[in-house]
């Protein structure tokens, strides 16, 4: 089997997908894709594809590594995010050869079904309660906020204040039996969120996400070191090598992108290094279908998995975003908060082309927001 071209398609709300085509038939779909920078991304496929065509498309390995590391410049977002998609596709073009889901590729599964959590949307204390009461009635057991919007890198008490009241809302609408996940986002600098972690001890988070900036990773331990909440990072690291600070200095839950970190080779190998320092995986994947069902593959067959971020209903695109791209949605079906194992050959869903073409005819140029502080200054969004 050869590997005989690719296609790209610019798809609402902000994603790119990936089709790798083979001389038998067989097409593998993956989601290579930096969010606000996709056609930067689309460009380096294509360069990739001067190596790739022509190759076999099963030596999935050796095209990673010729890939990531046969070029005298290596790794960062775009060059990791476009390997990332390629890589998904060809587990998938693997998967469908041998007429297996991925995860059975990568050892078989080791659980029967995978946990996922909802996001909250409001910026009042009732509204994200509400928001709350929403996602449990889904049959949720698990939700993710943002505590607070805009915030100076060192707050008033008022707007501490205000955070609390805001994570107390949501601890109270869900109650104990339920966990809730926070995501600072960058938002916070160190010393704001040392700050802030021991106001929060007491609603007991199921971990804090991104505490200090990606740039800020050398001082992530002193933020681990000063609270009991698990913390959690790993969204804007592409590597293994990018993790191995952050792992000893104590993280909780390391969050690797599928469509970031080099797909689901490098995803795989980074959740074996995070098992070494008793670290559990909580794939980020605030992206599409594709994005999405490889995160699950993995998931199933990782030991240390803890919880599935997915994006049904995520606020930029509502549920019908993410599943109106497929023939049939019911690989994603959630039962009292899990998805059922994947069994369908590849990553076990299949791409409704009729619709994605439809949707690239009309493309997207997607930026995130730019946010100031009172002073005028770039603020982290």
């Amino acid at each position: 089997m050869k590997i005989t071209g690719y296609e790209l398609f610019f798809v609402e709300p902000r994603w790119l997908f990936l089709r790798v085509d083979t001389d038998e038939g067989i097409s593998g779909w993956g989601e290579p894709i930096v969010e606000g920078k996709a056609h930067t991304v689309a460009k380096a496929v294509e360069e990739m594809f001067d190596y790739l065509t022509g190759q076999d498309p099963a030596r999935i390995e050796e095209h990673w590594q010729m890939l990531a590391k046969g070029g005298f410049y290596r790794g960062g977002p775009v060059l990791s995010s476009a390997l990332a998609g390629i890589d998904q596709a060809l587990w998938d073009i693997a998967g469908k050869t041998h007429g297996v889901p991925v995860h059975q590729l990568l050892g078989g599964h080791v659980r029967d079904r995978v946990r996922i959590y909802g996001w909250l949307y409001g910026s009042t204390p009732e509204e994200l309660a509400e928001s709350a009461a929403g996602q449990v009635a889904k049959g949720l057991t698990a939700v993710k906020m943002n505590p607070c919007e805009q915030l100076e890198p060192l707050a008033t008490p008022a707007a501490i204040a205000a955070i609390v009241d805001r994570v107390t809302a949501v601890r109270e609408a869900i109650g104990p039996d339920r966990d809730l996940a926070l995501d600072f986002h960058g938002r916070f600098s160190g010393a704001m969120s040392r700050r802030v972690l021991p106001y929060l001890e007491p609603l007991l988070p199921m971990f804090v996400e991104e505490p200090v900036l990606p740039e800020f990773t050398r001082d992530l331990g002193s933020v681990v070191r000063s609270t009991s909440i698990p913390i959690a990072t790993g969204e804007r690291l592409f590597s293994r090598w990018d993790f191995r600070d952050v792992l000893a200095d104590g993280i909780a839950v390391a969050q690797p992108d599928i469509s970031h970190a080099g797909g689901i080779s490098e995803t795989r190998r980074i959740a074996a290094l995070a098992e070494t320092y008793d670290v559990l995986v909580a794939p980020h994947c605030p992206l599409g279908p594709i994005a999405l069902a490889a995160s699950l593959q993995l998931d199933f067959a990782v030991p240390n998995f803890l919880i599935q971020e997915q994006s049904l209903g995520i606020g930029y695109g509502d549920s019908s975003g993410l599943l109106g791209y497929l023939l049939d949605s019911s690989p994603f079906e959630v039962r009292d908060g899990y998805i059922d194992r994947l069994t369908a050959p590849g990553l076990g869903v299949t791409i409704d082309e009729a619709v994605v073409r439809e949707a690239a005819s009309r493309g997207h140029r997607w930026r995130n927001p730019v946010w100031r502080n009172a002073d005028g200054s770039l603020a982290s969004w």
